[in-house]
């Protein structure tokens, strides 16, 4: 059997006890990065906002910005400047068009990336989109112990992220991130 995995009656894993012990609320930011839409047509915004507080996260503040990398950095360090938000998350800008600056943006703020995050997104999206999965730049990292995601602008890209890898392991994530921090 392995180091992961445990039947019944075996001593709780680590990673068991970290998700018990996570924080249950996260209270976060969303940003949406468009050259396009508006407060009226942020529908990936609205999603993401709708997903975390359906988990009990509460939303912090919303902000939507072009696709300009002075712009996207801004609004992420404006959401962290509140002591109170311990994530932020952002739809749009993370495909690979010139305008798709979104990972541009954040590598100066990133201390640590969480790679595995961006390869199990592609991972899961090439089961349901095929080989344009690879379009896609979407990631994660921690900056200042804090957690920042950056997911594409699609609904269905959005929710798939969310409900498969950030609303699973969001606690356990802004907890491990804080140690120390």
């Amino acid at each position: 059997m392995s180091a992961h995995r445990h039947g019944a009656g075996e001593p709780d894993s680590g990673v068991h006890r970290h998700h018990r012990e996570a924080p249950r609320r996260v209270p976060s930011a969303v940003v949406t990065v468009s050259d396009t839409r508006s407060e009226a047509t942020d529908t990936g915004g609205a999603l993401v906002v709708e997903l975390l507080e359906a988990a009990g996260h509460p939303i912090v503040s919303r902000a939507l910005v072009p696709d300009d990398v002075e712009r996207i950095r801004g609004a992420v360090e404006r959401a962290l400047a509140d002591a109170t938000v311990r994530c932020v998350i952002l739809t749009g800008g993370t495909g690979v068009a010139p305008r798709d600056v979104t990972p541009e943006a954040l590598a100066p703020l990133l201390e640590r990336t969480l790679p595995g995050f961006g390869e199990l997104f592609r991972m899961l999206s090439y089961a349901e989109i095929g080989s344009a999965a690879l379009l896609s730049r979407a990631l994660a990292g921690l900056c200042g112990g804090r957690l920042v995601v950056a997911l594409p602008g699609s609904r269905a890209a959005i929710r798939l992220a969310m409900e498969k890898l950030v609303l699973p392991e969001l606690g356990h994530l802004v907890g491990e991130g804080a140690k120390g921090a």
